[in-house]
């Protein structure tokens, strides 16, 4: 067996069992899955960027006008920056919810019901239903720079219908570029850089079966 042929069989092996950061999990992969889910990384601090690989101005110049602070932070955010997982009241009702007609029943029946009573129950059904994205802080480890991102997370703590049964799930979500430290070869051998990667961040919920 060729050395390129050994290569490929152990590249598909580390795949296989999730494992060898440094060779082939240089990102999070596509999913459909969102938040991302933590990263299988290979422990040996090896493969971790050394301290003169961490001057923060030749890193910010090399990630460039991708650096977003509201979504990614250099240092561990304060206390005081750790309030973005409040759940915010809905913003504008949705004209799917504003066009309901409770005039009428399933059964063919209509029904009367004042202006006042009218909006106060599609405020209420928009509260109930309404799937906030829910932001938190995660540390991404060293081997990302900026190693802190805001993330994105789907308002899950109860149902989001009437009845119960359908929950709050992403439909969208927004890319932030990121610095990735990727590693060529093993050991002594090898050879490591920045690399620029895209982080998908939950940007949108609804409520879904």
């Amino acid at each position: 067996m060729g050395l390129s042929q050994k290569l490929l069989f152990y590249a598909l092996f580390c795949v296989h069992l999730g494992i060898c950061q440094h060779f082939v999990l240089l990102r999070p992969s596509p999913s459909d899955h969102l938040p991302v889910p933590g990263l299988k990384e290979d422990p040996d601090p090896e493969y971790d960027p050394r301290e003169q690989d961490l001057t923060e101005r030749t890193l910010r110049k090399k990630l460039g006008s991708n650096f977003d602070p509201n979504f990614m932070s250099i240092s561990s955010p304060t206390p005081a920056n750790v309030s973005d997982g409040v759940v915010k009241v809905p913003g504008l009702m949705p004209n799917d919810i504003k066009k309901l007609d409770l005039t009428e029943t399933p059964y063919g029946k209509r029904v009367k019901i004042g202006k006042k009573a009218r909006r106060k129950f599609l405020q209420w059904l928009w509260t109930y239903t309404h799937c906030p994205v829910v932001f938190t802080w995660k540390d991404l480890g060293v081997r990302f720079w900026p190693r802190y991102i805001k993330e994105g997370n789907c308002f899950a703590e109860r149902s989001c219908s009437f009845p119960e049964g359908m929950s709050c799930k992403p439909i969208k979500s927004i890319n932030k570029i990121f610095l990735r430290w990727y590693c060529q070869g093993f050991l002594k051998q090898k050879y490591c850089t920045w690399i620029q990667v895209q982080y998908p961040i939950i940007s949108e919920c609804k409520c879904s079966c």
